[in-house]
């Protein structure tokens, strides 16, 4: 843990993201809170002795807090000592996105460079549509996770996922000419949108858990559904919005994993490919970053149970998923 020295009796400092809390007591019946702290470093078992709880020391998993505290050793460990422990306030002034897996980019330069994409589209029903949509979710757009776990999982992490694949989409469409690239777009920017709606996630921009609706339906239903809605609300053409509506349903390629449909027009085949491929190269590129050059993975249950190869023949000093254009 990235914890800083403070005063002269091995007391240390710093922030963290509470992973789990539970409150328990001891032998005597005091109570007490058994923690799990995380940052960017790592995690560490922590406990917080003669826990008194009041309103404003109530805390749950994924709150992000200033700690204060001693290392001890505990069972041929090292275990934190908790001394003092508040909620981060604004006047700490420091970035979350320095202490919980994020995407390299801020959101906020993400959905910038998404939005300048769409005021390109010279459809301009496209064009208010996705405009609506990005407004309904523009405050949790900014730090949602794509994922629970696996892909893009880390805050930020839909908005690096819809900028790839969006990006991807402008580079296809400067081949193939005969895409229609503000669909395309579209669906890139729209296909996993109700995974805000989907998952829950704190401003962390981690996934405790999925939600009734996410359980029983599904981003790609949920997804459609909201389009519905919201380009009905618009007065959109309905042909339009039953193209976008199916690219939502079908970008999963096959209901072995989820779609509704076969992608049915080239737009919607697109989509699927696209999102395959980036979710496949996010998932390769950190299982193999995880392991030594010359040396295989684990088997990665989620690519077909493969052993990866770190071959060691990335650029030198390793490259980002995404950067700024």
């Amino acid at each position: 843990m990235n914890f800083t020295p403070i005063g002269g009796a091995g007391a240390h400092e710093g922030f963290c993201l509470i992973k789990s809390v539970e409150k328990k007591q001891t032998a005597k019946g005091v109570p007490y809170l058994d923690l799990v702290l995380a940052d960017n470093s790592g995690e560490i078992s922590a406990k917080l002795w003669d826990y008194k709880e009041t309103p404003s020391n109530k805390f749950q998993s994924f709150d992000f807090v200033k700690v204060r505290g001693t290392y001890v050793p505990f069972n041929d460990t090292i275990q934190f000592r908790v001394e003092r422990i508040r909620a981060v306030l604004p006047e700490d002034d420091v970035a979350i996105e320095d202490y919980v897996p994020s995407a390299c980019l801020t959101g906020e330069t993400m959905l910038a460079e998404v939005e300048k994409i769409v005021d390109s589209f010279t459809d301009e029903e496209l064009k208010r549509l996705v405009f609506a949509v990005i407004e309904e979710y523009r405050e949790r757009l900014i730090y949602w996770p794509a994922a629970k776990n696996l892909h893009h999982a880390v805050r930020s992490g839909l908005l690096m996922h819809t900028l790839s694949i969006l990006r991807l989409a402008k580079s296809v469409c400067t081949i193939y000419k005969f895409v229609n690239y503000d669909l395309l777009c579209t669906g890139a920017i729209l296909h996993d949108i109700a995974k805000i709606e989907e998952l829950q996630a704190s401003e962390t921009g981690i996934a405790s858990e999925y939600t009734v609706r996410g359980n029983l339906l599904g981003h790609l239903v949920m997804g459609a559904i909201n389009i519905d809605r919201i380009g009905n609300s618009l007065g959109i053409n309905q042909e339009k919005l039953t193209l976008i509506e199916h690219m939502l349903i079908s970008h999963h390629g096959t209901p072995e994993f989820g779609a509704a449909k076969l992608p049915m027009f080239i737009e919607a085949e697109l989509l699927s490919q696209l999102d395959l491929m980036d979710a496949r190269l996010y998932e390769m590129h950190s299982a193999v970053d995880a392991v030594e050059e010359g040396t295989f993975t684990p088997r990665q249950w989620a690519l077909e149970n493969r052993n990866l190869y770190n071959h060691g023949k990335a650029p030198e000093g390793g490259v980002e998923l995404i950067e700024n254009n």
